[in-house]
């Protein structure tokens, strides 16, 4: 069971509230019982063993409560909205997180070919702090192959880009720079991903009707196999 929040509430998302414990820690906790803190925090410490830019974590005896470093520093699209950072970097920046990222190797499987997958890499889950962006939530990771890894961070994008509101434009530019250079992304892994975000049961009706235009952008921004 989770415990008392022991702190000020600094923030929600659409799954998690995130609590002060102290200025070293903060914990979020799911909603409703979701989510595996447990096994979240096991990924975590497998990539950041490897270097990889994540927030350190400690064991809090719950499976909806993870106690995670407390970083400070705005998002990457607060950095882009405040004018410190342009599009390309940004979707450069994510490119190059998925490729570090794609060279950990796997925590379970011993398939070379496996590696680890955020499956949520998006410019609100990269924290620029002092000393480098790092990474986080990572309540959807799970291994397998990378590509689907780049086709998530795609569909997120490209659902923005069409949107039609006032971040569309700096989405689409962001989206271009992801997909720059080689990538593993092929249509089997898009289809996928496609269909993971519309069973998303946190996008609602309106979300999911762009997904068929998010489609046909990424397809037009980038050579899919």
């Amino acid at each position: 069971m989770p415990t008392t929040p022991p702190g000020k509430l600094l923030g929600s998302g659409r799954r998690a509230d995130v609590y002060e414990i102290d200025e070293a820690w903060v914990l979020r906790r799911e909603r409703e019982d979701g989510g595996d803190a447990a096994a979240e925090a096991a990924v975590m410490a497998h990539v950041h063993a490897h270097g990889y830019p994540v927030p350190r974590v400690r064991p809090s005896g719950s499976r909806t409560d993870l106690v995670m470093e407390r970083l400070s520093g705005p998002t990457v699209l607060q950095a882009c909205l405040a004018g410190t950072l342009d599009g390309t970097e940004a979707g450069s920046l994510l490119a190059r997180l998925l490729r570090e990222l794609h060279a950990v190797p796997a925590l379970r499987s011993t398939d070379p070919a496996v590696r680890v997958l955020h499956l949520d890499l998006h410019p609100e889950n990269v924290i620029l702090t002092p000393d480098g962006p790092r990474v986080i939530d990572w309540s959807d990771a799970a291994e397998g192959d990378p590509g689907m890894d780049w086709a998530a961070t795609a569909v997120v994008l490209a659902q923005a880009a069409v949107a039609g509101d006032s971040l569309s434009a700096l989405a689409e530019v962001m989206l271009t720079a992801l997909l720059a250079g080689p990538s593993p992304l092929a249509r089997p892994a898009l289809a996928e991903a496609l269909r993971r975000r519309a069973a998303n049961p946190t996008m609602d009706e309106t979300e999911v009707e762009l997904l068929g235009s998010a489609e046909e952008l990424i397809l037009s921004t980038a050579r899919t196999g």
